[in-house]
This record gives C-alpha cells, structure tokens and sequence, in this order.
C-alpha cells in the first residue's frame, strides 16, 4: 500500500493525528515500537487485574453531554463513542492540615475549604471566578476546529468574530501563568499551596509554571459535565481511538520500533525500522518525546545545529515511581476511587515522595479485577538519574515505593494484610515501556518562559505531537496537540466538512 502518512507512536497524540488524517482520506500507518497500542494511556493485564499505566482522570469524555473535551470532539467525528461510569466526589485529598472531598461542583467544593480555612475559601471562590471568565471565552469555540498555522483567521472571524471580540478584555490572561492569577486573589498560604497542587496533577508543574487556560478549562468542564471513568479503564480511550483510525482506513503496525527517520535533502522521507524494513511517506509524524525525535531518531546534521542544541535543552518533568496493587474488597464498600495524599506540608508538593496519587478504579468498574478483588495505581515522582539495574534494583525500589504505601495506608489502614498482587516500577520501567528519554512526564516548559513547541520542525514533511508540542501535558492537551496537527495538513474547508452534521 502507498502511504501517505507514518506516525511514530500510539499514544493520545499520534491516534489522535493519525485518526483524523484517516478521517480526510490519508493513507495512514502508524509504527507502534511494543505488542500494546496507547503509549502512556495503554492499559495491562497481570493475573485478571487490568491495569492503567498512567492516566485515570477524565472529565467529559462521555458522547451523552456537551463536551468540550478534545477526545471526546475527535471520537465524534469518527464515529465512536465511550460507556462511562460518573462520579462524584472527584476524590479526597489528605492534606497534614485535614481531609476534604473535591466535588465537582464548584460551590460544594468551596465548602469544603472552609472546613479547613473559611477566608481562604472566599478567596478560592474569587480566583475560581478569574478562571471561568478565561473559560468562557474558550467554551464557544471547539478545539475540533482549530489549525497551527495562519489559515486559523479564515476559522475564527467568519464563525467565531463576536466571541473573539467578547474575549478581548480577557485576552492578557490566556497566555499568563495560573500563578499570576492566583497572586492577584489570593493570600491565604494554604489555598495558595492548594492551586499548585491542582496545577501539578494536571500540568507537572505548579501555578506559576501552568498556563491559565488549562486550568480554567479543567474547572469550567468539571462542573459542567462532571467527571467519568471509561468502562474498561484508559484501554478503552485508545480502543475507541483505534476503531475509529480502522474505520476509516487507517492501520496500526505493533511491534513496529522505528529506529530512524529518513530525510534527504531537508525532507522527511519515510522512516527505517529496527528490523531493517524501509517505509516510505511524503509526511512522518513523530508522537516520540522531543528529546527521542531529536536525539535518537534523526541524525545530528539533520537539523540545524542550533535548533537542535536548544530543543535538547528543554528541561523535563521528572519521572514517576508507580505501584500496582490487587488487594482484597472485603469491608471497603465505602472507597472513593481517588485519593491525593500529601505528607508534609514543610515539603514542596513537587518532592519526590511528598505527594501521591492514588486511582482505585474498581471503584467504579468492578470488572478490572477478579471477583472480590480492588486494584489500586498508586504513584509519585521519582528523579531517573541514579537508577541502574543492578543487584541493589529490587531493594531500591521497595524503599522508594514506601511513601506510596504510607499515603495508602491512611486510606486503607490494613492495606498490607490485603495484597494479593504487587508490582513495582521505577522511572527505569516508565522509560522502558513508554519508550520515553529518562522516563520523563513531559517537559517543564513553565508558562513563564513562553508556549511549547508547536507541531512543525525544520524538516519538511516531518510534524510533531504529543505532550512536548502545543498545548502541553495532559489527555485533553494531548488530543489537542494531535488536532492541531491534522487539520493544518488539510484545508479549513475540509475540516468545515467533516464537522458538520
């Protein structure tokens, strides 16, 4: 078959861009390096448990609401859908200071501050105003339709010119830190350490490195349409994603590791794989990290060498300690499914270890796990530089998953009485099986110092997605990055045409 697209990588960005292109009319390959599909979003089975790698929050990905999410926007227009399960509370988060439950809703949420800090809880609700006013900007114009390249405006002012003019007061906000928002209505300490956490579960980085939009989105859509968790957990994100890439004519290769991209004379040309096949395309996206598309899929001449300096430059996220537990149900009926754990509040919440993320997914989808069985993610930053796989691998990693096993046990107290199923992995495991540089959760790319990447490089015919591209970290950016990609390799007219009704 002629190919008229190569994507490197399966996860949310490249089935995204991949399946969109399907939906155009492209030829469309993509090049999976392991036997999963999903890249950071890919689910695992081991002993009946069916594991989440990474993601497991999600808010309106369901077809039955209006959602604004851009997975949801993409699995429209390809014809799928998901089953959800809703939920609310969103969780509990164990702070030093007490526990409270985040419900979606904005003003229950509130409340709960107030059991913790009743003038830090007005000041929440001011800084929440600042952030949906950024959200109702962005709401009336859907990410499906957007584009990377000067093309946008032939978009923007003949649908969406009025709204573009309501949003004008709000225009120096979109590109600000959520930081500089926050320091503009907010004083007390608490709820300021409250904000990064937010920002960090969602972004990496805390307020000041986030950018304002992501997080008024996230406030706007958890209120609106409320959270949900697939039935089938993440797995069935890229299922959707991969049926809708097939229904169109798209394929997907596993076991596909690409080692090289060709370019000659400044043009992408296809790309070598490890087996020594050759595959030819006049477009190769790259869902690879930016330091792996630079550094270990293209050759150092094949990018200006300036260019090439800088973008290795970029500073990374650090990786993640991970656990995965099958406990035994009985006597936990009453279990919320998230949980944030943070242990000391003298601790920056970014200290490895200091805070920890907790999904309980059978919580809602008893079909994860054997009968009578939850299973449990659990995970922490973790640095990758001192990992090595040597004598001393399995102690290491037993002593760093005990912060993981601490915050656990504030929620399930007879926690190691329960295990049925342990499995431990370092960044050295989120790096091998993610086939992502030092295991990284992205760049730290602070709202501060600018926006990340765009989709383009300075080879032609060679694209980028993923979360080291516009707009960042996270599913719903992510999906984004994979829209912005395909539809500025289309004209706006044929974007127009595969949204309408």
């Amino acid at each position: 078959m002629a190919l008229d697209v190569i994507i490197i990588g399966s996860g949310i960005g490249g089935l995204t861009a991949g399946s969109l292109l399907a939906r155009y009319g492209y030829k469309v390959l993509i090049c999976e390096s392991h036997n999963i599909p999903g890249g950071a979003a890919h689910s695992f089975t081991r002993q009946g448990f069916t594991f989440d790698s990474g993601p497991s929050f999600y808010a309106g990905i369901s077809a039955d609401n209006s959602s604004l999410n851009p997975l949801q926007q993409v699995l429209t227009v390809l014809g799928e859908s998901l089953k959800t399960i809703p939920y609310d509370p969103l969780g509990e988060f164990h702070f030093p200071e007490g526990t409270f439950f985040a419900f979606q809703d904005n003003d229950r949420y509130c409340q709960e501050i107030e059991k913790i800090t009743p003038q830090g809880a007005k000041e929440y609700r001011a800084f929440v105003t600042e952030m949906l006013g950024i959200y109702n900007c962005l709401k009336d114009i859907p990410t499906i339709e957007l584009r990377s390249d000067w093309k946008i405006l032939q978009v923007l002012f003949p649908k969406y010119g009025w709204n573009l003019l309501k949003s004008l007061p709000k225009l120096p906000l979109m590109s600000a830190s959520v930081g500089k928002i926050r320091e503009q209505t907010v004083t007390d300490a608490w709820v300021k350490r409250l904000i990064d956490l937010e920002c960090f579960l969602l972004s990496g980085l805390k307020a000041n490195g986030t950018i304002a939009p992501e997080i008024a989105f996230m406030l706007g859509e958890r209120s609106r349409v409320g959270v949900e968790y697939p039935v089938g957990g993440s797995g069935a994100i890229v299922e959707a994603l991969l049926r809708g890439l097939r229904r169109w004519g798209g394929e997907l290769k596993l076991n596909a590791h690409v080692e090289q991209i060709l370019v000659e004379s400044g043009t992408a040309q296809g790309v070598k794989l490890r087996n020594g096949e050759i595959l030819k395309a006049p477009i190769v996206i790259s869902n690879a990290t930016i330091w792996d598309t630079y550094s270990q899929l293209l050759q150092p001449e094949d990018l200006p060498p300036n260019y090439r300096q800088t973008s290795l430059a970029t500073p990374t996220v650090e990786s993640f300690m991970h656990l995965h537990l099958g406990i035994r149900a009985a006597g936990l009926e009453k279990l919320n499914g998230h949980h944030v754990v943070v242990h000391d509040q003298k601790k920056d919440i970014s200290t490895p270890g200091n805070t920890c993320m907790i999904s309980i997914p059978t919580v809602w989808d008893a079909n994860l796990a054997p009968s009578g069985q939850h299973l449990i993610h659990a995970y922490t930053l973790e640095p990758y530089q001192g990992w090595q796989r040597n004598e001393n691998y399995p102690q290491k990693k037993q002593a760093k998953a005990a912060p993981l096993y601490q915050a656990l046990e504030k929620i399930i107290p007879d926690l190691r009485d329960r295990i049925t199923l342990e499995l431990i992995g370092s960044p050295l495991t989120h790096s091998r099986y993610l086939r992502r540089y030092q295991g990284t959760y992205g760049p730290a790319i602070s709202a501060e110092n600018g926006l990340f990447p765009s989709y383009k490089t300075p080879i032609s015919g060679l694209y980028r997605v993923g979360d080291s591209t516009l707009p960042g970290i996270g599913v719903p950016a992510v999906a984004a990055s994979g829209i912005l990609c395909a539809n500025s390799l289309v004209d706006p007219e044929q974007t127009q045409q595969m949204i309408a009704p």
